[in-house]
């Protein structure tokens, strides 16, 4: 698993974050030259219509100035609402560096410890586990994705009168420690949804409110809000699913925290401007120069070359440059924010459909304004992807283990045998054995993907795809079983070995 050791490196970096935040170059354009508006026109309309891209919103800051921004294409087709600058667009994992800026704002404010227990901060529904300690799952490491949670979504269609959504019930059914705290980077959603419920409870406002209060009007975000099963459905961009193309109901998610922010690409800009410590006179300062310089600095290990913390993702070297970032998408969303601190840049592109070419918008536009940017991307090796861990021939977990999946319906008896040649097959309570897929196994873990069904209501009532995510630890297997169809559960599993093959290390 991954692990955090310290780093002569990452702290050299650190200590230079307030230059970074400061200083600007010679090397970058000061404007976007006509023409590579013209240019960055005529890209952004060919993709969007090689791709059915509905509309496309862009916004491009150097220091406390707006350099360009503009929306293309129709924010809603069905009533012919073209796209600008200040319509709304659904935000998707960004409201996870809203969420991590609401957080700091109330430990600037003394109203929050983030190396207290995240328990103290919550009502009845705490996180719990059945092995690890909760009171180390702390305000930060919930932040930092590294409390011991794992995967986790569950949004509800507004119109759905059977789906209900709240985050103190997600808590109380999947709020589990499924790793010891601090141990390894596991990105979830629903620890970002706990930590809107911190900042409801610990300022004594709704979340929604105090998003706007605090955070939006503030700095001048007036197109921003937090979607909720109360927020009208008015101005906002439609959402259209990327394969089918056809407009999806609006969602709400039980865990708003993490994704249930809408912004116009204006204001995400504006974010942006306040992420690299610029001020425009009508922006009100929210963070405290230390605080915002804290929150800048993550100190987790996200793989990849990337450091993570508090909504925001660090890039070591993002094509010559340290560049500070934040992203989410969806199949009928795409939004990102980039940054280049040392040059005071942030380019904001955000799209109301699954698609990456934002990603490809961005970069157009950074290498526009950066000769040393086009040129590093231009030159850029293509790497092959690395997996997690790598497959071993003899397997520590040869033979058969027996035990459950706990639902906070109850126990579903669980078995799994594993071959030599890592052949593995897995069986549901009384039902057949069935053959388990995308096996990988390295000392002490084991992932693969078993069908089943897990039998609780909020999970899919049909035969699917579930991942079991397991380690060994004192002999047993333990982990997580999380299912994949149209709604992301995790559970928690417990095998024992029942037989194993001789001179097996967990035997």
């Amino acid at each position: 698993m991954l692990k955090f050791p310290g780093s002569a490196q990452w702290t050299l970096f650190f200590l230079l974050i307030p230059r970074l935040l400061d200083c600007q170059t010679a090397h970058w354009q000061t404007q976007l030259a006509s023409q590579d508006i013209l240019n960055l026109r005529e890209y952004v309309q060919d993709r969007m219509a090689a791709d059915q891209i509905p509309s496309i919103a862009i916004s491009v800051v150097l220091g406390d100035k707006i350099l360009w921004e503009e929306g293309f294409g129709l924010a809603d087709r069905e009533r012919r609402v073209r796209a600008s600058a200040h319509t709304p667009f659904y935000l998707a994992s960004i409201t996870k560096a809203i969420t991590g800026t609401a957080v700091v704002v109330l430990q600037d404010q003394g109203k929050i410890n983030l190396d207290h227990p995240v328990n103290d901060y919550l009502g009845e529904a705490k996180v719990r586990s059945p092995m690890w300690n909760p009171p180390e799952a702390t305000v930060r490491r919930v932040a930092t994705h590294t409390a011991g949670l794992t995967t986790y979504n569950r949004k509800c269609a507004l119109a759905d009168p059977h789906c209900e959504v709240s985050t103190d019930t997600a808590i109380r059914r999947y709020g589990i420690l499924f790793w010891p705290p601090g141990d390894h980077f596991d990105y979830s959603n629903l620890g970002y949804g706990i930590l809107g419920e911190v900042v409801a409870r610990a300022s004594g406002e709704n979340y929604a409110d105090f998003l706007r209060d605090k955070v939006f009007l503030p700095l001048g975000m007036n197109d921003c809000f937090l979607a909720t099963a109360n927020t009208s459905t008015g101005v906002r961009a439609a959402q259209y699913d990327s394969s089918s193309h056809a407009r999806t109901p609006v969602q709400i998610s039980d865990t708003p925290g993490a994704s249930s922010a809408h912004c116009s690409v204006h204001d995400l800009a504006l974010f942006g401007m306040f992420a690299l410590g610029e001020q425009l006179p009508s922006q009100k300062r929210i963070l405290s120069a230390a605080a915002l310089q804290m929150m800048l600095s993550p100190t987790v290990d996200a793989g990849d070359g990337e450091r993570y913390g508090f909504g925001w993702s660090l890039q070591s070297d993002h094509h010559g440059y340290v560049g500070l970032y934040a992203q989410g998408g969806t199949n009928d969303s795409f939004a990102v924010l980039q940054m280049i601190p040392s040059e005071k840049i942030a380019v904001a592109v955000i799209a109301n459909t699954g698609t990456t070419v934002p990603f490809e918008i961005v970069d157009k536009i950074l290498s526009a304004l950066l000769p040393r940017y086009r040129e590093a991307l231009a030159n850029e090796k293509p790497t092959a992807p690395q997996p997690d861990f790598k497959p071993v021939t003899n397997s520590f977990l040869v033979g058969s283990w027996t035990g459950a999946l706990q639902t906070w319906k109850g126990g579903v008896p669980l078995a799994i045998e594993i071959s030599p040649s890592l052949q593995v097959r897995a069986k549901w309570a009384t039902d057949q054995w069935t053959t388990a897929s995308n096996v990988s196994v390295a000392y002490p873990r084991f992932y693969c993907v078993v069908r089943g069904v897990i039998g609780t209501l909020d999970a899919p009532q049909f035969a699917s795809d579930v991942e079991l995510e397991l380690y060994l630890h004192n002999r047993v297997l333990v982990g997580a079983a999380t299912t994949k169809d149209g709604v992301q559960l995790p559970y928690w599993v417990q095998l024992k070995p029942s037989s194993l093959r001789p001179n097996n290390p967990a035997k």
